[in-house]
């Protein structure tokens, strides 16, 4: 899966033939993405090829504005891709009409920065909303407290976003999406709002999903005290491509003293 050629945006990182596509959480081939029509037209993502196999934790970091989270939001079918090709769970999502898309997501669990509970719902029912997709009803409220016992919210299963810190409402978005054990978690600064105890519970719960249960995980982030649990480390620059490497060889290859003071909270 890593190369050690040197990259550049139109030499893009050589992917590995070794596996079958069904192997494949993600493929990305020759993406492209633009914001705006005519003049206001502007290129965002350019020529992006990228596979993230089946049981990886992938995390993606890069300067702010370059591409990060609007690749994130294309590989959920959050937005419509147009030119290239975009396979998610083995399927193609280029060209899928927004009803096919809306299954592609519910095999997908989003961790974004806001948490965008539901004020009027205990931390169990935001939990449960998602275990209701599933039609499995008589063990949503089990499943919804276990998910937040884990993420160490046991004494606050009935408790409403208002009676909650910022960093026990993002963990109770992080049990909703988790809850129903997506094979693919997309993840955009999952411990933005958490202190270093609580981020290190929830990254380590996600590499118990990815090592034991074989969900892949795509994570974009700042935090440079969770790099150690990716199995890859993509930088994006400028909506390129620049780096594939393993924790070994981003930690050889980028001196901290020298890094784009944006790219990391230090």
């Amino acid at each position: 899966m890593m190369s050690n050629a040197a990259t550049t945006p139109d030499n893009p990182i050589p992917s590995s033939t070794t596996q079958a596509e069904g192997d494949w959480a993600v493929h990305v081939q020759s993406l492209n993405f633009f914001f705006g029509q005519g003049e206001l037209r502007k290129q965002v993502l350019f020529n992006i090829n990228l596979q993230l196999p089946k049981g990886q934790i992938v995390i993606m970091t890069g300067p702010s504005g370059s591409g990060k989270t609007t690749l994130l939001t294309l590989i959920g079918a959050l937005r419509t891709v147009r030119d290239g090709s975009l396979k998610v769970l083995g399927r193609e999502i280029v060209g899928m009409s927004r009803p096919q898309l809306v299954n592609v997501r519910r095999n997908i669990g989003f961790i974004f920065q806001a948490h965008n509970l539901f004020e009027s719902l205990s931390a169990s029912q935001n939990v449960e909303m998602a275990v209701e997709l599933t039609r499995d009803w008589a063990e949503k409220r089990r499943r919804a407290v276990e998910i937040l016992t884990q993420l160490g919210l046991a004494e606050r299963v009935d408790y409403k976003p208002k009676a909650l810190s910022g960093g026990q409402k993002q963990r109770v978005a992080i049990a909703r999406a988790l809850v129903n054990q997506p094979p693919l978690i997309l993840a955009d600064e999952p411990t933005a709002a958490l202190d270093k105890k609580s981020g290190r519970d929830v990254v380590t719960l996600m590499q118990h999903l990815a090592k034991e249960q074989g969900r892949t995980i795509l994570m974009v982030t700042h935090d440079n005290r969770i790099l150690d649990v990716a199995d890859r480390i993509i930088t994006m620059v400028d909506g390129h491509l620049e780096s594939d490497e393993n924790l070994t060889q981003f930690e050889a290859n980028h001196d901290p003293t020298h890094l784009e003071h944006r790219m990391f909270i230090m």
